[in-house]
């Protein structure tokens, strides 16, 4: 474990959360740069020098051994259920808004072209 990481651990052990924070932000910059440089390298390897991506290297780094990953349904019935209802909604406002059209409003509508 890292000097960085432990830091952070007693940091939040001591509630001190400000540094904690900052803490955490550090360790963050730090893992997302190594990933970052790992990618450059293995995308060089491959232009330079014609090595071809192991797909399963990519997993690994996620933390995706298996490569499986869980899809979740999370639509249930009361979801449909509201979805129709905002339609129908939204289908009364349209009407509503058909039925406020007047001539007056054509009227104005036309002066706004006249003036471009």
């Amino acid at each position: 474990m890292s000097e960085a990481v432990k830091d952070l651990i007693s940091q939040a052990l001591d509630q001190d959360f400000n540094n904690a924070n900052k803490t955490f932000n550090d360790v963050m910059t730090i893992k997302m740069s190594d990933l970052l440089d790992q990618e450059k390298v293995r995308l060089a390897d491959n232009i330079y020098n014609g090595v071809e991506a192991d797909d399963e290297n990519d997993d690994d780094i996620m933390g995706d051994e298996d490569g499986d990953q869980l899809e979740l349904d999370l639509e249930t019935e009361d979801d449909d259920e509201a979805e129709e209802a905002e339609e129908e909604i939204e289908d009364e406002d349209l009407d509503l808004d058909d039925e406020e059209w007047d001539d007056d409003d054509e009227d104005d509508f036309d002066e706004d072209e006249d003036e471009v």
